[in-house]
């Protein structure tokens, strides 16, 4: 479980940044407008690359 904290962590984030993107969460005024359109594809995108991290070590186990 320990080994997985990275991704969990990277998971989490792209979880939170995907839904300030989508607007499942209020963002903040400051970052409404400017961010919004880079959260949308970052979000997921991270999302993929915990994904990923966490099979590629399972795999290499």
């Amino acid at each position: 479980m320990a080994n997985y904290i990275d991704e969990f962590i990277m998971f989490g984030a792209g979880l939170w940044m995907a839904c300030l993107g989508f607007g499942m969460v209020p963002a903040p005024a400051s970052i409404r407008g400017r961010y919004t359109r880079f959260l949308k594809w970052a979000g997921p995108a991270l999302i993929i690359i915990a994904l990923a991290l966490a099979a590629e070590k399972s795999l290499l186990r």
